[in-house]
């Protein structure tokens, strides 16, 4: 298993909880920085962000030059968008908008290997050293890569019961932003009904020993999730960081 994956699910199992940023920028300085200052992981965006798949492969780099485990969210749960990404080394990857257990076991399929998956094969690619790993052992060991799948709607809350049945996935990611806006209420992550929903998911999720994770953009926001039982706790944006300690700053410097 590679070091970075060994230490993310050691922390995991012994039921700590894990932080990491979004990552938006495309710039490797970001990941590596992000590493550095002690994330645990960092979500390289293809939804949201800018990244391009040959951008993608230096940000990796760059996460494991910063000791930081590359998780890469992918645009949509399209086979090809999984498989190209763990080609290039991504350690996990995290898959939007997944709403029942039949898109779930979908997304496990395209990120395993047979005989949990179909993957597709080829040892030719980074994650595989360029062939200069042993093949078999390829195999074997890119299964050990985290799949998260996103739970971002009404539907999903409906269907939840079967998407915690499904086999093979790491983790449940709790989608706030397109929660409130199912609920109503788009934007409004704090809202009752939206704090609602997710303190039932997240006890269900524990109910059946499942590791939950969402966004937060706040730190009491991402005390409030780790204190009620989320362990991969997604803390903001790379470029949101920024600019809140550029305000920091000038704020400081105007007094």
């Amino acid at each position: 298993m590679h070091p970075l994956l060994e230490k993310f699910r050691s922390k995991i199992e012994a039921g700590q909880a894990v932080i990491g940023p979004f990552m938006k920028t495309g710039d490797p300085a970001f990941v590596e920085v992000a590493g550095r200052a002690g994330f645990d992981f960092a979500i390289l965006d293809m939804e949201h962000g800018p990244t391009s798949l040959q951008n993608l492969q230096n940000l990796i780099r760059a996460a494991e030059v910063g000791c930081v485990l590359p998780v890469v969210r992918v645009p949509e749960a399209r086979e090809i968008h999984i498989g190209q990404v763990l080609d290039v080394g991504a350690l996990g990857v995290q898959v939007p908008q997944i709403q029942s257990a039949q898109e779930a076991e979908e997304v496990i399929r395209a990120a395993r290997f047979h005989p949990k998956g179909f993957r597709g094969v080829c040892r030719f690619v980074r994650a595989a050293g360029y062939s200069a790993t042993d093949r078999f052992e390829y195999f074997k060991s890119a299964d050990d890569n985290l799949v998260i799948l996103q739970l971002e709607g009404r539907e999903a809350i409906e269907n939840l019961d079967a998407i915690l049945e499904v086999e093979g996935a790491d983790i449940l990611f709790i989608g706030p932003y397109d929660l409130s806006q199912s609920l109503g209420v788009p934007g409004q992550v704090t809202h009752p009904k939206v704090v609602g929903e997710m303190q039932k998911i997240v006890e269900r999720a524990k109910a059946k020993q499942r590791v939950i994770g969402t966004f937060t953009d706040t730190p009491e926001t991402a005390k409030m999730w780790k204190d009620a039982g989320v362990q991969y706790v997604s803390y903001s944006v790379d470029v949101g960081i920024f600019l809140e300690a550029c305000r920091g700053i000038i704020s400081g410097f105007s007094v």
